[in-house]
């Protein structure tokens, strides 16, 4: 369970403030100074770094044992930020806290998420703020733009199929129960999705797949009534799009409509097609960027 949220001056400048929540254990997996260097720590594993931020894969290892960790690091956010973070030092400002709270949310709705380990975020010196995030990897785990193909090559085409249908039930319910609640991703492609590895080979899927597909990369989470119907759409439409994938049929995507319930919700036919435009739209558009 994570720790009460601390909200106090670090040692090191007393013109900033930080908000520091973490698990429990994370300080002697991290070191008693953790919180003043987090910023500062070197991380090179599948390092990606663009505007301001990077993530990275954080191994570490110590006397309290092995975790390892996605670091999220937004070192430069807009300087408004700063300004309305003086103002209100206990609310959230960076995105790493954010998706703290998002896993949060998530976790409390019925989606598995990876757990977030700690998260932060310092105003300060000035208006400057900076923000991060450390998620616990999914172990031995794929991402389904990974899985599907590999369950295809690995499974007879029976066997394939009967494995599509259980996954395909479990993302549509875990789709509704984000949607039935006005919560929307508004990153909902194959890629946030992950399962074990063992599912893809012969034997290793579960007979029932209920609990068993994992979630990632919640910073973009929101709740919303007004507008929630073509939210609704955004999210299903990027789903749409990303399905491209060897392994994929049209049978599976029909398959997914009827799982989620968008004829029993009185969702019209046009409804359907109005998704698939948007999927268009997102696939005319990575075309044009050379994706």
């Amino acid at each position: 369970m994570p720790v009460e949220p601390k909200l106090a001056r670090p040692g090191r400048d007393s013109r900033a403030w930080r908000w520091i929540e973490c698990a429990p254990e994370w300080p002697a997996l991290a070191g008693t100074d953790w919180v003043e260097t987090i910023f500062e720590v070197d991380v090179q594993d599948r390092l990606h770094r663009k505007q301001g931020r990077s993530i990275a894969r954080w191994t570490l290892e110590s006397e309290a044992g092995r975790c390892v960790v996605y670091l999220k690091r937004h070192f430069v956010l807009p300087r408004m930020n700063g300004v309305l973070a003086r103002i209100w030092p206990r609310a959230v400002w960076s995105p790493g806290m954010e998706e703290w709270q998002h896993l949060q949310t998530a976790a409390q709705l019925g989606v598995r998420v990876p757990r977030a380990m700690a998260a932060g975020q310092v105003v300060g010196p000035d208006y400057r703020v900076r923000g991060f995030i450390a998620v616990e990897e999914l172990a031995d785990q794929l991402a389904l733009h990974e899985a599907i193909p590999l369950a295809a090559r690995s499974l007879e085409p029976l066997a394939f199929d009967r494995w599509k249908r259980g996954l395909i039930g479990e993302m549509a319910r875990l789709a509704r129960l984000l949607h039935d609640a006005n919560y929307f991703h508004q990153d909902l492609y194959l890629c946030h999705f992950y399962i074990p590895r063992s599912f893809c080979l012969p034997g290793g899927a579960p007979s029932d797949w209920t609990g068993e597909v994992a979630m990632i990369d919640f910073h973009r989470l929101t709740h919303r009534r007004v507008g929630a119907f073509w939210s609704r759409v955004k999210d299903l439409a990027q789903l749409l799009y990303s399905s491209d994938e060897f392994g994929v049929t049209e049978r599976d995507r029909l398959r997914f409509a009827r799982a989620y319930g968008l004829s029993r919700r009185g969702w019209s036919a046009w409804s359907w097609r109005l998704i698939g435009l948007k999927a268009a739209r997102y696939r005319n558009h990575n075309r044009k960027a050379g994706g």
